[in-house]
C-alpha cells in the first residue's frame, strides 16, 4: 500500500501539479471518521477517502448523503460473490447447503460475508437456521481488502472444515490464473448478481473545484505511460472512471439489515 500511494503522490505532485498528501489508516471506519470530521476536531481530517464499497456507503449514510462520489477503477464494476465447493463433493448447488457449513470471510467484507448472507437469505437460506457458518474474521477494519480471510475460507473448504465457501470473483480468478490450488480441486456452485466495489469519496464541504481537479488528474493517468502503468497495475486497474452508482443497492440493503450503518 505504501508503494502504491507513494507512486500516486508522486504523480499528483510532479505531473498533475496537485499538492496531494497521503494519510494511511488502520481501519476504514477511522478513515471515514476523518472524512466526516469537523474542522475543529482533534482527530485527523481528510478531504478525499479511497473507500471500499462498504466504507463508501457508510460515509454516505453517516453524512446523510452529503459525501460525494468522485471516481472509481474500471475493475470496481461488476464484482460478484462466488460460492465454491470441492469438486465431486456433496455440495453442487445452493440447495445442498441445507444443514451444512458455509465458510465466510471477515464479517465486514462486502464480497465474502455481508453480501453472501444477504443473497442466500433472498434465496430462502437463513444463516443459523438452514445452514451453519464458519467465519474467519481476519483483518477486521480492512473490509476484506487484504484477502486474508478469503484464503482462510479456501483452506477450510479444501481441508473439509466447511462444505462450501464464499469469496469474491477477483480472488476466484486469482486462484485459477495463479494455480494457487490444485487444478480442478474446486468448483463454482453459485454466482451472485454483479455489484460495484471501491469509490473515491469527497467530504461534504470540499471545494468543488479541488474535487474536479482531483478527478481530472485521475482521468489523465494512462496505461500506455510506463510510469503510470506501474501504479495502475499495482492498484489493480487500467483506467479511472467517473462514478457508477447503480451497483451499490444490494450492499446498501444488506449493510443496513446487518447493522453496519450503526455508528460506534
Amino acid at each position: 500500500m505504501v508503494t502504491i500511494w507513494e507512486g500516486m503522490r508522486r504523480y499528483f505532485h510532479e505531473e498533475a501539479r496537485l499538492p496531494v498528501e497521503v494519510v494511511l489508516f488502520q481501519s476504514y471506519e477511522a478513515q471515514v471518521g476523518a472524512l466526516l470530521a469537523e474542522p475543529v476536531a482533534p482527530a485527523p481530517r481528510i478531504d478525499i477517502a479511497w473507500n471500499t464499497n462498504l466504507a463508501y456507503l457508510q460515509a454516505e449514510a453517516w453524512s446523510e448523503r452529503r459525501c460525494r462520489p468522485v471516481a472509481m477503477r474500471d475493475t470496481d464494476l461488476g464484482w460478484m460473490t462466488k460460492i465454491v465447493a470441492v469438486a465431486g463433493g456433496p455440495v453442487s448447488s445452493l440447495a445442498d447447503l441445507e444443514n451444512r457449513t458455509l465458510a465466510l470471510g471477515s464479517r465486514d467484507s462486502g464480497h465474502a460475508a455481508i453480501l453472501p448472507v444477504h443473497f442466500l437469505e433472498r434465496a430462502g437460506l437463513i444463516e443459523g437456521r438452514t445452514y451453519r457458518t464458519l467465519r474467519f474474521n481476519s483483518d477486521l477494519g480492512k473490509h476484506g481488502d487484504t484477502g486474508a480471510s478469503e484464503a482462510e475460507v479456501i483452506r477450510a473448504v479444501l481441508d473439509g472444515s466447511a462444505d462450501a465457501g464464499a469469496i469474491g470473483s477477483p480472488f476466484w480468478q486469482a486462484l485459477q490464473s495463479g494455480r494457487l490450488v490444485p487444478e480442478g480441486a474446486l468448483v463454482e456452485i453459485w454466482t451472485s448478481e454483479p455489484y460495484n466495489h471501491c469509490m473515491f469519496t469527497a467530504r461534504p464541504d470540499l471545494d468543488r473545484s479541488l474535487e474536479q481537479r482531483f478527478a481530472q488528474a485521475l482521468s489523465q493517468m494512462s496505461y500506455d505511460n510506463p510510469d503510470h502503468r506501474a501504479v495502475l497495475e499495482a492498484e489493480g486497474l487500467k483506467r479511472w472512471l467517473v462514478p457508477h452508482l447503480d451497483g451499490y443497492d444490494a450492499l446498501r440493503q444488506a449493510a443496513a439489515r446487518q447493522g453496519f450503518f450503526t455508528r460506534n
